[in-house]
């Protein structure tokens, strides 16, 4: 508990999806338990990213992946690759290549593309990852025992805005408040410095984390440095500056070489007359074995591939060495020093500057791809000084707990990197000097490549006094490669069309138009969102110049005479919005009219002016050009399977309960215990109606729906209850009565007079009550109850802590001085004495006879004793109790 305050401001956890292309981790933050992996059902801590779909029911994680092999049609996965995609993209194509067993098709609404279930079904990428979401909410929150709501998921720096879009809208549909989109390496670089700060110091490091996972690879430039900050002082920071990616380039795509390479070894053995990779669970079953065997020859030279009844009940068993493994996946291997080059050419750096090379992803434990990666970084080692899998979900769930308003974590500062620059465009029709009108297109760097976010820009147009469009559009993309263009997408992200800029020109015609505002927010998960649209003017108001003290006096005897002055209002509003670098770079130069208003003697010296700004919103109307949303009704579909998937567990709880209560009761009805409760009358009744439900169970039960199940069930209960209630009841009595005996034994060591006064009215009640349960007979209803012994004893312990608590506060009533100073005998001394000790100590030898001699007064150094009385009952809230008692303390 180092980070995270455990001071919380309300009791609710927050969560981390680390989502990768194959696997997904989990991560929570809740009172008393900091950053901790959340496991799954099967006790894991990393989840497969797979959803099976079936008539009537839903499988995720490993339960799918178990299907996979029986019924590859059903089970869907790495749908990270196609999220935000075209249907004609590269990606879905190489999609359908690796999954040939689904049907993908195109969606003419949104130009995306579907699953196609059944005739009647069909799910879009978004929806089936929202269902993954949904399922990863459910684990942190059987995790965490509460429920969860924010989270941040993790997404590659690569993914454009389309693509960040389709996650968000995966996570609404999973009813996810995404907190933030954090890119998975900018996650481990905060785990790693949230681990180190105190190896953070005012001079700048810079470590690239290099990423191979499943389906991709990133490779990252991080520069740790401590800031000051207005807001809390020097903090430690963590700056991107450059990003490279290989999109395609991991582990799965070595897997497939793999299982490729199996099922060549498998038609050779020439076992059987059919290809194997038309058999479409044949090859399901060899992609699983190749992801085994990948893992295996990282630390084994060779290794024997095998699967039992791989097809038509014919074994398979073949041996593999890494030297195989190696040749087949070498064109890959030569693409492992690519992301490092294209970091280091966005950052603007050389590998001299920095400082190591950390490791991150499963596949960076092949290796053959440590020892490439080690030759291209001219290290001498590479760092492994990190959780490669886990870094990235703790690190989220650090950023989560320090967004949530539920907990306090020692700063550490973020800033992220746009890795794709943007640009505004716009057209304006221009007059040359011959008359001819000409049509300019000019471009603004919204956000250049690299850009730090979160960040607010703006951006001024000054030359528009009617309506009017401008672009959004990505900027200089020339440093992807050709087919990283075609992966990418469509590079014209949004059209804006602005209304009413017309009419705000009219309503404003006499003040000065300061131009039209657009302003633009990339927030904390890289999406670029444009705010609004406004019309600034500015007006001049004259204002009365500032007046010393005798010109105040001189005024206001002037005023007595006659004279008077006029005060103008002034119409102050906001101040205008501080313009940036692409603001200025729009803004024209300063035109002169060229005439100059005659200056009179008068106003040769200027008058105190003051500005007001005004400011009228423009309508917006956006119009999105690469990827649309899915409509409000395709979301909803989600809600109504998780639904059907409560109402199917819901009945399969009752089922299960059901079944236990009629096969528990019916053992337990030859137990001693309850046989000795039970009629024989009783017992035939219990029998016959379990008998009955039993059989119910085998014939209608297996179909009977929730409502009628927990009718059954509630019945059953009903019919036991008094037999299970007099079971329960017997087994208690032991405990309960040794604990009221104890409790007695341990009062008499407070006072003999506390045993002898107040403990009859307990051990009264408790032989009365027992002599009578004895006269009954054992199937009959009790009277010795376990909750009024529970009761007594509860009172008891509230009666002897209230003469406790008085014994220990009292305080000795001090004795009265005589008064008389004049009085000098000793008579009059011991007299007086003995008056004022007689009026300290009244008698008391009806209430109490102790065995032992009462102490005289004389006797100064005698123990203090406890005087007894009947109490009023007025502070133990209980007016009906008469065995309460008052206790002063005397001194003798």
């Amino acid at each position: 508990n180092r980070f995270v305050d455990p001071h919380v401001l309300k009791l609710f956890a927050v969560m981390s999806v680390d989502l990768g292309s194959e696997w997904m981790k989990i991560a929570i933050v809740k009172p008393g338990v900091p950053m901790e992996i959340a496991l799954n059902k099967e006790s894991r801590r990393k989840t497969p990213v797979a959803v099976c779909l079936k008539e009537n029911e839903r499988l995720f994680g490993d339960s799918a992946l178990g299907v996979a092999v029986k019924n590859p049609k059903v089970v869907y996965r790495f749908l990270q690759s196609i999220l935000g995609k075209t249907a004609d993209n590269p990606q879905v194509a190489q999609y359908q290549k690796h999954f040939p067993e689904h049907q993908l098709q195109r969606d003419e609404k949104r130009g995306t593309v579907f699953f196609k279930f059944s005739e009647d079904s069909q799910y879009t990428p978004e929806e089936l990852l929202g269902m993954i979401l949904n399922y990863s909410r459910g684990l942190a929150q059987d995790f965490a025992e509460q429920p969860i709501k924010d989270a941040v998921i993790t997404v590659p720096a690569y993914f454009n805005q389309a693509e960040r879009r389709a996650v968000l809208q995966a996570a609404h549909i999973a009813g996810l408040k995404v907190l933030q989109l954090i890119n998975d390496n900018t996650a481990v670089a905060l785990n790693y410095g949230v681990f180190r700060r105190k190896d953070i110091n005012s001079t700048a490091q810079n470590i690239m984390f290099y990423d191979m996972g499943s389906g991709s690879t990133t490779a990252t430039i991080v520069m740790y440095q401590t800031v000051k900050t207005k807001e809390s002082g020097t903090q430690p920071q963590l700056q991107i500056r450059g990003v490279g990616f290989d999109r395609t380039l991991g582990g799965f795509e070595m897997e497939l070489r793999l299982r490729d390479h199996l099922a060549k070894l498998f038609n050779e053995q020439k076992k059987s007359k059919k290809d194997v990779r038309e058999n479409l669970r044949a090859m399901a079953k060899l992609l699983k074995e190749a992801q085994r065997l990948k893992t295996v020859l990282s630390a084994n030279a060779e290794h024997m591939a095998q699967i039992e009844g791989l097809m038509d009940d014919i074994d398979f068993k073949a041996k593999v060495t890494r030297s195989e493994f190696e040749a087949l996946c070498e064109d890959l291997f030569d693409r492992v020093p690519g992301p490092v080059k294209e970091a280091l050419a966005a950052a603007e750096m050389n590998m001299d500057e920095i400082d190591q090379v950390i490791l991150v992803g499963g596949s960076t434990r092949v290796p053959k791809v440590q020892d490439v990666l080690l030759k291209a970084v001219g290290k001498e080692e590479l760092s492994k000084n990190i959780n490669a899998d886990e870094a990235a979900a703790m690190g989220a769930v650090y950023q989560a707990a320090a967004l949530s308003k539920a907990f306090k974590v020692k700063p550490f500062l973020v800033r992220d990197a746009a890795v794709f620059p943007i640009q505004v465009e716009f057209s304006r029709e221009t007059e040359e000097e011959d008359g001819v009108k000409t049509v300019k297109h000019n471009k603004r760097i919204l956000f250049q490549r690299m850009a730090p976010y979160p960040q607010r820009k703006v951006i001024t147009f000054n030359r528009y006094m009617d309506d009017f469009v401008f672009y959004i559009n990505y900027g200089d993309l020339s440093f992807l490669s050709e087919q990283d263009l075609k992966v990418f997408g469509s590079q014209n992200l949004t059209t804006v069309k602005l209304s009413g800029v017309g009419s705000s020109f009219k309503k404003h015609s006499e003040a000065e138009s300061k131009g039209i505002k657009a302003h633009f927010n990339m927030d904390e998960s890289g999406v670029l969102i444009l705010d609004r649209v406004e019309s600034v003017f500015e007006t001049i108001v004259e204002e009365k110049e500032e007046e010393s003290t005798l010109t105040k006096l001189g005024n206001t005897i002037s005023s007595l005479f006659g004279g008077g002055s006029s005060d103008p209002t002034a119409n102050v509003t906001e101040p205008v919005t501080g313009e940036t670098d692409a603001e200025k770079a729009e803004k024209p130069e300063e035109k002169s009219d060229g005439e100059k208003a005659e200056e009179k003697e008068e106003d040769k010296k200027p008058k105190p002016q003051k500005k007001s700004k005004i400011s009228e919103d423009i309508t917006v109307e956006l119009e999105v050009n690469d990827v649309l949303d899915p409509s409000t009704e395709d979301m909803e579909v989600l809600q109504d399977l998780t639904d059907r998937d409560l109402e199917k567990q819901e009945r399969e709880k009752t089922l299960n309960s059901l079944e236990a209560f009629i096969f528990e009761t019916q053992d337990k009805l030859y137990q001693d215990e309850y046989q000795a409760v039970v009629t024989e009358e009783e017992k035939e009744q219990i029998t016959g109606k379990l008998s009955e439900a039993s059989n119910w169970m085998d014939e209608e039960g297996y179909t009977a729906g929730t409502k009628e199940l927990k009718e059954k069930l509630s019945e059953l209960k009903k019919l036991c209850k008094a037999m299970f209630f007099r079971v329960e009841e017997r087994k208690k009595w032991p405990d309960r009565l040794a604990a009221l005996n104890t409790r007695a034994a341990s009062i008499t060591s407070i006072h003999p007079f506390f045993f002898h006064s107040f403990f009859p009215f307990f051990n009264t009640w408790k032989n009365e009550t027992v002599a009578e349960q004895d006269k009954l007979s054992p199937t009959e209803k009790p009277v010795l109850l376990s909750k009024d012994i529970e009761a007594k004893l509860s009172l008891l312990d509230r009666e002897v802590n209230y003469l406790l608590n008085k014994a220990k506060f009292a305080k000795p009533k001090p004795k009265d001085k005589a008064k008389d100073k004049n009085t000098t005998t000793t008579e009059n001394s011991k007299a007086n004495s003995t008056e004022e000790a007689e009026k300290v100590i009244p008698p008391k030898t009806e209430e109490v006879k102790p065995a032992e001699e009462p102490p005289t007064v004389e006797k100064k150094d005698e123990e203090p004793i406890l005087e007894l009385n009947p109490a009023e009952n007025t502070d133990t809230g209980n007016p009906q109790s008469t065995n309460q008692f008052n206790i002063k303390i005397i001194l003798t």
